[in-house]
């Protein structure tokens, strides 16, 4: 049956900067399909409320509490190998990075948030890919990228520039890791987190996103967990190296920082 394909029995997952929205959502969608999952975060309490959502789903949580800005990521790829036995799905949506003016952003600033973005990914993608390799029928990683990465927004000079490289950087990992271990990115638009409530909460704001987002709404995390089960499942055995953009249909910024003209 078609719906067959978006199980994820016996599947392993890891997720990173899982102890709340997005990652949070994703891990409880692969556990709600069948998958045990690796779930990190910096916060051991967060950590463990999600998986009180991957027990009552019938599966198997493992908690590696990490910063991973500090923290080696193949102790993730260790965790699941010794406790789950093996590794099927890897999710790297650890990132971030804070908006500035151009001009007072440093090339530290850019530095750190490619090492954040960007590297701390490519760490977690080389430790696990030859576990991914080593599977019968391969496997998949799943890159957390962003809609600033593709439509431009004063003040994300750092951000959106990391984001466009770890969507690039899917593309050239899926060419190295075809056929056996396909590489796919969400590029989410405005999702409603915690990350997101400073605007969310405030009605003016909200609704000045919402009218420039051309589905006139916020997106749930659940639709990116959907999004990302899409990818990690047989539902999209046939797509590597893409970036899917799930952010309302956006082809302009829907939210602009109040930084004057220079």
């Amino acid at each position: 049956m078609l719906m067959d394909r978006f199980r994820l029995d016996g599947k392993v997952a890891i997720v990173t900067g899982a102890g709340r929205g997005l990652g949070a959502a994703i891990a409880q969608g692969f556990a709600d399909a069948g998958a045990d999952v690796v779930i990190s975060a910096r916060t051991r309490d967060d950590l463990e409320v999600v998986a009180e959502g991957v027990r009552a789903a019938g599966r198997t949580p493992v908690i590696v509490p990490a910063d991973l800005a500090r923290t080696d990521p193949a102790e993730l790829v260790d965790a699941a190998v010794n406790e789950l036995g093996r590794v099927d799905v890897v999710v790297n949506n650890v990132g971030g990075a804070y908006p500035k003016p151009l001009l007072e952003t440093t090339p530290k600033d850019l530095e750190n948030a490619f090492s954040f973005n960007v590297s701390v990914a490519h760490k977690l993608v080389v430790a696990a890919a030859p576990h991914l390799l080593a599977n019968d029928d391969g496997g998949s990683i799943i890159n957390i990228t962003s809609a600033v990465g593709r439509v431009p927004g004063r003040g994300f000079a750092a951000y959106g520039t990391v984001k466009a490289a770890l969507a690039q950087y899917t593309r050239l990992a899926a060419m190295d890791l075809n056929p056996r271990v396909r590489v796919n990115a969400i590029a989410p638009g405005s999702i409603r987190t915690s990350a997101l409530e400073v605007v969310a909460g405030d009605d003016r704001m909200r609704t000045a996103i919402e009218d420039r987002t051309p589905l006139h709404r916020l997106g749930d995390p659940e639709e990116i967990a959907a999004t990302a089960l899409f990818l990690a499942s047989d539902a999209g055995a046939y797509l590597t190296g893409k970036i899917i953009e799930c952010d309302g249909g956006l082809v302009a910024p829907n939210f602009e920082l109040p930084l004057p003209d220079l």
